[in-house]
């Protein structure tokens, strides 16, 4: 993308809205079939502890609590979303915001689930891919159709953001 602000503007808007979507699905999956999403205040509990040295914990639900760690976690995953939109942008070009097609948002959501398999469960203490947790194989599905639907929210952000451009 040649201009700075015009890639910026794009990466918000995309991953704004991806993130948005990822988060109506988490309420959608909470309200039909009782399936809870990840708590943001333990990502900022977790983030809010790294500037102190400590980067891995057993079980980030007995960590010191941290102020402002709901908003620390929300903000960050926003910003998450933002960065991804970001990646997705420098590998497809201005020409896929154009004419945006689903199968690169699609795969790029689904490859975003690396993350949270390989960061951010481990620093919990959920272990690699939720291996430490009561039914790893619940938790890699629904991680996986987690990140299928930001997929899905950053082709429909794109199609909207196209309309609008």
């Amino acid at each position: 993308m040649g201009d700075p602000l015009q890639f910026f503007v794009y990466s918000v808007a995309i991953g704004t809205g991806a993130t948005a979507v990822m988060d109506l699905w988490a309420l959608l999956r909470l309200r039909l079939f009782g399936v809870p999403s990840l708590d943001w205040a333990m990502v900022g509990r977790w983030l809010g502890h790294i500037p102190h040295g400590r980067f891995v914990h057993a079980g980030i639900g007995a960590a010191a609590d941290v102020p402002g760690e709901r908003a620390i976690g929300w903000i960050a995953h926003y910003a998450i979303g933002i960065l991804f939109a970001a990646l997705l942008l420098s590998i497809c070009g201005p020409d896929w915001v154009r004419q945006p097609t689903p199968l690169p948002a699609l795969v790029f959501g689904l490859v975003t689930v690396a993350a949270p398999f390989f960061i951010m469960q481990p620093a919990l203490g959920a272990g690699v891919a939720a291996a430490r947790t009561p039914n790893p194989q619940r938790a890699r599905i629904n991680s996986l159709l987690t990140h299928g639907v930001f997929g899905l929210g950053l082709y429909l952000s794109a199609l909207l953001l196209q309309k609008l451009i």
